[in-house]
């Protein structure tokens, strides 16, 4: 009987410990990670950075680009652009001409060695054009690419053959792309493909994510904006949220007909930060402090409706540029455009509570200052335009920081400094990180 009792207990230990080693570590597949809410769950990271940084894995030279990586099992995904000529000073009152090429590049997570690319010739007329905007969106096997031009591919993400494509300036009749390119993340849902595209009809467009068909088209607007596709659940229903450069609108994921809309006008067409939801109000504010809390709710016949809480003014509200703001206990947290600081601000009042230099420029404020954020357990891992990585606490009362750390140079510039713009992930106890000229990946994991 004790044999038989030792022999079980070993059986149920094996298994334990298969299914244990059998589960993947957290991936990043697309922007703001897992679930777009720029929310990291791993355990068994580090508290402090050593004072020599954390070990980098690998580094891998690239090209330019925005897009931040995506994570999903063993491989990264970048988006990038091989540039042949052109000049590449930005301007925020003129395009620039580009001659080159779009790459969608497949490496391996544990050491950064190329397995696929695919590439295709792109010209570029935007402003600040120094590369593709949109981070991959890996799902289920496919790998899902939106470039500056408006050039939208779909290829295997084992492989990188293409599965479909689609030239949205050519097939929903544009002349030019929007004037700071495409720069709205697509998302995937069930089946279909959301990507904000523009034009009469057609701003926001559904795709069947295996085929590419056109599934749904809706909504017309001088301009489409910048700002990703937004899935939220609240007062019942799933919601679609568009916010393009005229208004913040909510949509039936299936078949695109609106539920509600409001006015949400910011200046220079620059809606960009994903809008943002804790409990039942909803956030989106952008440039010319332009902002608002909605609170969504459902009328007598169970319809989605939208009842503006407050509007913000210079005095009230975060409002972020290339950066989404978070939210947590009541409290928006993210980078305001002018002057340029951290600033947290009361969801239910828009009051602000507190605003510092500390985290991304340490002195002076300066126009557009960016630092991206996510948290991790009870702390935040914000990443800033300096290419430093920083753990702090946010709370009502305060900005806390606990730790930094300098991982990558910053290679691109804006308003004469420079500056690294894109989003890292943060997968597999480590942090995969660009800039304009190469993609490190460092361990995070806590040392043993």
């Amino acid at each position: 009987m004790m044999c038989w009792m030792n022999r079980a207990a070993w059986m149920l230990t094996a298994t334990l410990l298969l299914c244990c080693g059998s589960v993947q570590a957290e991936d990043w597949p697309q922007w703001l990670g897992p679930d777009r809410d720029s929310v990291w769950t791993e355990t068994g990271i580090l508290q402090k950075f050593p004072e020599e940084g954390p070990p980098v894995v690998w580094r891998k030279e690239i090209g330019l680009g925005y897009a931040g990586p995506a994570v999903a099992g063993s491989k990264v995904y970048l988006f990038d652009y091989q540039l042949d000529s052109g000049d590449l000073t930005p301007s925020a009152s003129g395009r620039n001409r580009l001659i080159g090429e779009e790459r969608i590049l497949c490496l391996d997570a544990d050491t950064g060695k190329q397995i696929w690319e695919h590439k295709y010739d792109c010209s570029y007329f935007v402003s600040y054009p120094s590369g593709p905007r949109c981070t991959p969106t890996v799902h289920d096997g496919l790998v899902y690419a939106l470039g500056s031009e408006g050039d939208l591919t779909c290829l295997n993400a084992e492989n990188g053959k293409k599965q479909w494509s689609h030239s949205l300036k050519e097939e929903f009749g544009f002349e030019e792309a929007p004037f700071w390119g495409y720069s709205g993340h697509p998302l995937v849902d069930g089946d279909l493909l959301y990507c904000i595209v523009g034009g009469e009809g057609s701003t926001a467009v559904a795709f069947n994510r295996k085929s590419g068909e056109v599934v749904w088209k809706n909504l017309t607007a001088d301009e489409p904006g910048y700002a990703p596709p937004t899935m939220i659940n609240v007062a019942g229903t799933k919601q679609l949220i568009i916010w393009h450069a005229e208004s913040i609108n909510s949509l039936n994921p299936l078949d695109g007909s609106v539920y509600w809309s409001q006015p949400l006008k910011p200046q220079y067409g620059m809606s960009i930060a994903t809008p943002r939801l804790e409990g039942d109000l909803l956030y989106a504010a952008g440039m010319g402090d332009t902002g608002a809390a909605f609170r969504i709710s459902a009328d007598d016949e169970g319809r989605p409706q939208a009842e503006t809480v407050w509007t913000g003014t210079g005095r009230t509200g975060v409002y972020p540029a290339n950066s989404t703001p978070f939210i947590e206990d009541g409290v928006i947290y993210g980078c305001n455009v002018r002057p340029g600081n951290f600033v947290a601000a009361d969801l239910e009042t828009g009051e602000r509570l507190w605003e510092t230099t500390e985290l991304i420029t340490g002195d002076r404020p300066a126009p557009h200052a960016t630092a991206f954020i996510v948290k991790n357990g009870r702390r935040f891992v914000l990443f800033t335009e300096t290419g430093d990585l920083v753990f702090a606490n946010l709370s009502r009362n305060g900005y806390r920081e606990i730790s930094r750390a300098h991982i990558i140079e910053p290679t691109g510039d804006a308003f004469g400094r420079p500056v690294v713009w894109t989003h890292p992930a943060f997968a597999h106890r480590r942090c995969y990180i660009r800039n304009d000229k190469e993609v490190i990946c460092v361990d995070l994991s806590a040392q043993k």
